[in-house]
Formats: C-alpha cells, structure tokens, sequence
C-alpha cells in the first residue's frame, strides 16, 4: 500500500499542515515512481536502509515492501508525527526525528557494517547530504536519491564538460555513479518547477586516487574550481609551484574542468612529495 495524491492532501489537511519550503517539502504523490524507486534500490530482507527527509510516507511503504529494515529519518516536527501514524504497524520500519545533516552515524554503523540510503533528498541540502556521506560515512556504500536534474548531471559529469565540478570529482574519488532514471515534476506535492532524477551511487572498495590525504585533496580541488574558467598556474599560484606541475604531468596552462580525478590526484601527490621534501 503506498499514497496516492488524495491521501497526501488529506494526511495534510487532517493534520493541519502544509508543504514547508523551508525543508524542500514536495511529496511523492505516485506509486509506480516510489515502487520504481524501490525496485532501482534492490534491496530486500536482510538489507538496512535509511531514508532520508521520508515526510509523510510514500517512498517508506514501498521500501518497507522490499521487506528489508527501513530507518525513516524526518526533520520535520509535523510531519514525523503523521509519518510514525503511517508505519505504526510496519515491523521493519522505525523513525528517527531530526536532521540528516547532523546524524550520528557511529550508532547506525554499529548495527549493521553494509547501509544502502535511498531518498527523495531535499533540493536544498541533495549535494551536501551525498558529500557528507561519502566523506564520513563509510557503512554507506550504495545510494539512490533522486534530486534535481540539473544536481544529477553534476554528480555524475565527465570531465571536460560544463557540469563537470568539484562535486563531480568528490563523487569519482569515492564512488562511481549513473543516472537511471528520470522524474516528471507531476507526480510530486506541490509541483516542483524543474525535473527530478535518481541517481545510483555505489561506493569504490577504494578510493579512485591512492596516496592522496582527502582534505589535502578536496582543498585543491575546490581551490582549482573556484575560478574555473582561469589556467590552473594563476588559480593556484601560491600552492602549487610551477615544476610541480610538471612532475604531475599537468598542463599548468590547463582549467579545472580538463582534470579527471586521476589528474587532480597527481597534482595532489606531487604537491605532497614537495612539502615533504622528496
């Protein structure tokens, strides 16, 4: 059983609440789409999933289907109410109310070594969430969120591209990730003015670039982005020095966005041996 638009509007109406902006609030009001989404994830008895932002339900019941463990996550004071009356008698479902952005996950990681995360993520906080996640919540190894279209083709932008970004090459260090699929605005509450799609996201057994200290990395990469459309040698004039370039193999007169993460990666380790004094 999962909701249909009538059910949503009426949870809301019984309730007395409203989509919030403030937390990205639109519901997915169509089965097939959250059955998809449930299917897309392949999880199922034996598997630990978080939700996160799960608002009034939708794409909990579907994934509570599967028959796998359901941890439903909601900021929302409003609606985290509603949401623990929905699944009140589903077993394998339990809700955490607060703010995945702040989520200890040391308690999660101690139950279970292997989480998969599948949400409808906020389009506010869809980038960070996925960052953070990746960057300090290693039990994660698979995610399918569905997020903005523009925000997917940046996740998953090959380079020398104009989506390409920062973002693009946190996630290849991490993890390799497709888009599968796309999502009509229409079969959310309220309707949303741009498209949706998921995105899979499964992470490496190890990281893309050997050798390389994460921060020290990230910081460059960020660094090289930050005025992308300038030459590397002036956009970081100051950290890497010109014969390091070269012991890269990087055009010093190359932009950010014609480095792959094996690249940055290079320009990473050849900035680290010279530090050191190799």
């Amino acid at each position: 059983m999962t909701h249909t638009r009538n059910d949503i509007s009426e949870l809301l109406s019984a309730h007395g609440l409203s989509p919030r902006r403030a937390f990205g609030q639109n519901f997915v009001v169509d089965a097939n789409t959250v059955r998809r989404i449930a299917r897309l994830a392949g999880v199922g008895p034996g598997d630990f999933v978080l939700e996160i932002g799960a608002g009034l339900g939708s794409l909990t019941l579907a994934l509570a289907e599967t028959g796998a463990h359901i941890v439903a996550i909601e900021i929302d004071n409003g609606v985290v109410e509603v949401l623990r009356s929905v699944v009140k008698d589903l077993p394998n479902v339990e809700v955490i109310h607060g703010d995945a952005l702040l989520l200890d996950w040391a308690p999660l990681q101690a139950r279970c070594s292997r989480w998969h995360v599948v949400a409808n993520l906020p389009y506010n906080v869809a980038t960070p969430l996925v960052a953070d996640i990746l960057d300090g919540a290693p039990a994660v190894d698979h995610m399918l969120v569905m997020v903005q279209k523009e925000v997917a083709e940046r996740f998953v932008a090959p380079v020398r591209t104009p989506a390409y970004g920062a973002v693009s090459v946190k996630i290849a260090y991490w993890a390799t990730a497709s888009i599968v699929g796309d999502v009509p605005a229409s079969v959310f509450f309220p309707k949303p003015n741009v498209a949706s799609a998921l995105v899979d996201i499964k992470r490496r057994s190890s990281p893309a670039v050997p050798d390389v200290d994460p921060t020290q990395f990230f910081t460059l990469v960020r660094t090289g982005f930050g005025q992308r459309r300038k030459m590397l040698r002036r956009v970081l004039a100051g950290i890497i020095a010109p014969e390091t370039f070269t012991r890269a193999d990087v055009s010093p007169e190359a932009r950010a966005e014609e480095l792959d993460v094996h690249a940055w990666g290079r320009l990473c380790v050849a900035q680290q041996d010279k530090l050191m004094g190799k």
